[in-house]
């Protein structure tokens, strides 16, 4: 029998249930099973195998470079960055309207989230079973919706306060975040080179803040102390949750941690609209116009969510943050079109540090996996789960 994504680690998956997975991929039938040789025994051995010679192979600086591997996730963190800035733009278009409902705004999403992948989760666990892992996980999934919840509300809420430049630089304590929790936590042990990549990256952003400065899109600080702590605050919350959800795709199904998490999400970002939005949703400016930006809005945000645990599973969370360092580039390039930006060279030079930031922070690894490789699952990875990312299936031109 094929072995679908999570099925050889988690005890909660129906065994009786259809063999591939429609949702983020299975692992594919060995050809040796036609022959009447377990499949289950066969993966098993080439992937100890595979592990096993990973684990001896030491590839020459930039060898990781040239893999399917790195180009896959290098595209896949810009697509993400590109959402995010298409998810800003329909912000900016709703708050230049008027209205003022960042956690009501968001509500939609978990909603989406909790039908889709919490359904699939009890078709795949059944309800006994699936009543069986939150029983013993629902904490670990409450802490990542509320983590993720309150990231988002507190940065939406601290751009009313601070200023401009502020904000996006406030903005990277979410890498300090991640870095500090996954070196404490998840054993992971950065080579300098990740340090040095980091810091190019982090200087890219800044070249491009500068040009934010100098094309005068600063705007006057309300309460900057506020807003700074908002920034600060939402920061850690995006820190706390994009850990948290790297440990948890790493050993969990994609679509039991999404599930769980728009379940989890759509109870606390209910509880908070209702609490301290009632009236700005009530005064909101319902039309088509605002029911075309919600939705776009809404649209963009689900992919980066069912997007960012391949990411995670693939690179890691670290690698993810430096991602989106570049959506200021990309949203000076779409506000150059939508809000009539003026050009200045300082962004494109901000852009090419952090992607060669990027570039140097995948430089050096032990192994032509990358971060896929995870520290806190073992050396041979043996529990690592079956999926779409993970170092059990992995792009061709990286097998041993």
């Amino acid at each position: 029998m094929a072995t679908s994504e999570g099925s050889n680690k988690n005890p909660y998956v129906q065994r009786a249930v259809r063999d591939e997975d429609p949702f983020y991929g299975s692992m594919e039938l060995s050809k040796t099973a036609a022959s009447g040789v377990s499949s289950d025994i066969v993966i098993e051995e080439e992937a100890d195998f595979n592990n096993e010679v990973a684990q001896y192979t030491k590839p020459k600086a930039f060898a990781f470079l040239k893999t399917k591997r790195f180009w896959i996730i290098l595209v896949l963190g810009q697509l993400l960055s590109l959402s995010i800035v298409a998810t800003n733009t329909f912000t900016t278009y709703l708050t230049d309207d008027g209205n003022n409902i960042p956690a009501f705004q968001t509500f939609f999403n978990y909603v989406i989230l909790c039908l889709i992948f919490t359904s699939y989760t009890i078709y795949r666990y059944g309800f006994r079973k699936y009543a069986k892992m939150m029983f013993h996980d629902c904490w670990k999934y409450f802490i990542l919706a509320f983590a993720d919840v309150e990231g988002n509300y507190f940065v939406v809420k601290a751009y009313q306060y601070t200023n401009l430049l502020s904000a996006e630089l406030l903005d990277n304590w979410t890498i300090a975040v991640v870095v500090v929790l996954s070196f404490l936590f998840l054993k992971v042990r950065y080579h300098w080179t990740q340090y040095a990549g980091i810091i190019i990256c982090i200087a890219g952003m800044v070249l491009v803040v500068i040009g934010d400065l100098v094309t005068d899109k600063n705007y006057p600080a309300v309460d900057m102390v506020k807003g700074d702590l908002f920034v600060i605050l939402g920061a850690t919350c995006y820190g706390v949750s994009n850990t948290l959800e790297e440990f948890l795709v790493s050993e969990r199904p994609i679509y039991e941690v999404l599930g769980q998490m728009g379940l989890f999400g759509m109870v606390i970002n209910g509880v908070q609209a209702s609490i301290f939005e009632r009236d700005s949703i009530r005064d909101a400016h319902w039309g088509s116009s605002m029911a075309g930006w919600f939705t776009g809005y809404t649209l963009c945000l689900l992919f980066l969510y069912m997007t960012a645990p391949i990411l995670f599973r693939m690179s890691s969370a670290a690698f993810y943050n430096l991602s989106l360092l570049t959506s200021d580039f990309w949203g000076f390039i779409i506000g150059i079109k939508v809000f009539a930006y003026r050009v200045y060279w300082l962004y494109p030079v901000g852009f090419v540090f952090t992607i060669s930031g990027m570039v140097i922070y995948n430089a050096f690894y032990r192994t032509l996996d990358g971060e896929a490789r995870k520290p806190w699952i073992g050396e041979d990875q043996k529990n690592a789960i079956t999926g779409i990312g993970t170092v059990k299936n992995k792009p061709a031109d990286e097998e041993n």
